[in-house]
Order: C-alpha cells, then structure tokens, then sequence
C-alpha cells in the first residue's frame, strides 16, 4: 500500500480538476546535494550545478568548466533521481548550462483485465472464472525525464550612493531556462516545454556597512513554468496536464572568519508551490577541504557533507520524511 501511495504522488495523474495543480509534483523533487543538505534554502545560493533549478541566474556566477552528477534514493528506495549538468562559461561574463534529470519509479505492477471487456456486472458476479484473481500480469517502469539549457550573464556596477569616494560593488545575474519534458508510463507518453527566468543580485556588505569583517550579502529569485507549463499525452483523447506557474525568493549571508579558516553561509528561502513553504540552511566549510551542512524544510530536518580533493568534491545529504528517509550522493568536478 505504501508503494502505491508513493507511485500516486510522485506521478501525479489523477484525472479529477485537481490534477493540474498537481501534475507538476515531480518538478519539485529538487536538485543537487548539496542544496537538499541545505534544507532547500538555496535560490540566494545558487552557486554549483543545482543552480539550473533553484535559480539559473546563479549559473552566471560559475567561471569555470563544471561536472556534476547526483543520485538519490527516494522513499525507501521506491524510487530514483538522477542528474547530471555541465557548465561552460564563455566570454562577456556569459555562462550556459545543460542538464538531464530523471526520475524513476521501477517494477510498478500492472493488474490486466482485458478479459472482462464484453462482460456484465452479473456475469461477472455469477462465474468464478470472471472474477478478479488479484495476479500480477506485468511489471512496468514510470520514468519522467527533464532536459534543461540555461543562458546566464553577469553585470557588475560599482553603485555611486553619493559618499565621496564611496562606491558599492553589486554583482547582478539573471537567466533565462529553457526545459523539455518528457513523461513515460507503461505504453504512453505526454511532452512538454517550459520556461524559467531567475535574477541574482550580490553585493559586499564590509564595504556597504564600513565594517571590515563583514563578508557578502545576496538576494535572489525564480519564477519557474513561466505561463504555465502544458504536458500533452498521447492517449486518443490528447489530455492535457497544465504545471502552474511558481515562484522562489531567497536571501542569503556569506561570512568569512579568517582566524578559524572558515566561511559561513546562512540561507533562507520562501517557496510559493501550493501554499507558502519556508526553508532555512546553514553551511560551514573549513579551509575549503570538507563543508557541513543542515536545514529544515516544510518540517523536514535536512543535513549533508562535503569533501575537496584537488578539482573533484564529493557530496551526500539526508532528508527526513514521513513516507521515508532520503539519501543523496553527489559528485562535482571542475577545471
């Protein structure tokens, strides 16, 4: 029964007015690791990979070449995420991305009852042959894949606020995500292209402030399925699933502490989904070699790691839920 429950909501395909507000579920699963270990507190982060889905604007903040691969394994293993995103920055402060994601929900059973059509209720309350007999005929496999492409560029401007010699560096990114959807389940299959626009603005507070041992402040955020999002099946009645239109903000502080070899980044973010979710991260790394990490989401407790050798960072999270614990490993690669 748990497996059902789980393959209902992660599909998303009831057929009842609601199903619109929900087809979109398994967008919101999230990105990344390092992210998820930050409670999801990351639209005013956005500074690896999982960027592409929290705030693409952030990918204009990434200046050099990164791979990144992410595996999670979802409601005691009932289900998968996969990722993988690459980015390449070109010149003019511009940054593009590229990104598939998968999501797969295995051996799904399938009850086949095509020996009842031409039959009626009596018949089939009269003769035991009729009667359902509760048999697996077949295990199928649901996938839902995302193909995603980001163009992001960066602006920077010393803001003049009227102080002689007094001048603020502001750090603007904005993007825009292009994304094709393409949804598997047993024999059919239903499309779809969306839009995402992200802003990213960062400045340095030492500088806005006049306190030296101060370090960077940001704000950002998202408006995903720009218009609403249209998934279109190929069932003979052509149905329709609109993913509505939602929306991230996010705000987020980077201290350094240079007597302890460690910087520090507290991050909030506001999800506007179905109703107003609040997410809080926290992450501390030391001597940029290994990050700890913690947050909390709509009540879920999140935590997560990370460790640098040479370009290569490797990355796990856990997240706390009450359909089952989810773990997430990761791996990044820069040049």
């Amino acid at each position: 029964m748990q497996k059902f429950l789980v393959i209902l909501l992660l599909l998303g395909l009831t057929v009842s007015l609601s199903a619109s507000k929900y087809a979109g579920d398994f967008l919101q699963i999230g990105l990344g690791v390092k992210a998820i270990g930050m409670g999801y507190a990351y639209t005013g982060v956005a500074d690896d990979g999982s960027a592409i889905y929290f705030n693409p604007a952030g990918i204009g903040q990434i200046r050099d070449i990164q791979f990144e691969l992410s595996h999670a394994f979802l409601f005691k293993n009932l289900a998968t995420y996969d990722s993988f995103t690459g980015i390449i920055p070109l010149p003019n402060n511009v940054s593009i991305a590229a990104n598939w994601t998968r999501l797969t929900v295995p051996d799904i059973p399938f009850f086949s009852e095509n020996y009842l059509l031409g039959t009626t209720v009596d018949q089939r309350s009269a003769f035991i042959d009729l009667h359902l007999p509760g048999q697996t005929s077949e295990y199928f496999d649901d996938t839902d894949d995302i193909y995603q492409f980001t163009f992001a560029k960066n602006i920077h401007h010393d803001l003049n606020l009227g102080w002689y010699f007094f001048k603020v560096p502001v750090d603007l990114y904005f993007a825009a995500n292009v994304k094709y959807i393409k949804r598997d389940i047993r024999t059919h299959t239903g499309t779809g292209t969306g839009f995402d626009l992200g802003v990213l603005t960062r400045t340095n507070l030492a500088i806005l402030l006049d306190i030296d041992r101060l370090g960077d402040i940001s704000f950002g955020t998202t408006f995903k399925d720009l218009g609403g999002t249209t998934v279109t099946w190929d069932t003979e009645s052509k149905h329709e699933d609109e993913i509505l239109q939602t929306r991230r903000a996010g705000v987020a502080l980077f201290q350094p502490i240079p007597q302890w070899n460690t910087n520090v980044v507290l991050a909030s973010d506001i999800n506007f989904e179905y109703s107003e979710v609040w997410n809080y991260g926290l992450d501390i790394e030391y001597k940029k070699l290994v990050s700890l990490r913690a947050g909390m989401t709509n009540k879920d407790f999140t935590s997560g790691l990370s460790l640098n050798l040479f370009r290569f960072t490797m990355d796990y999270a856990f997240v706390t839920n009450s359909l089952g614990f989810t773990n997430r490993v990761g791996l990044r690669f820069r040049y």
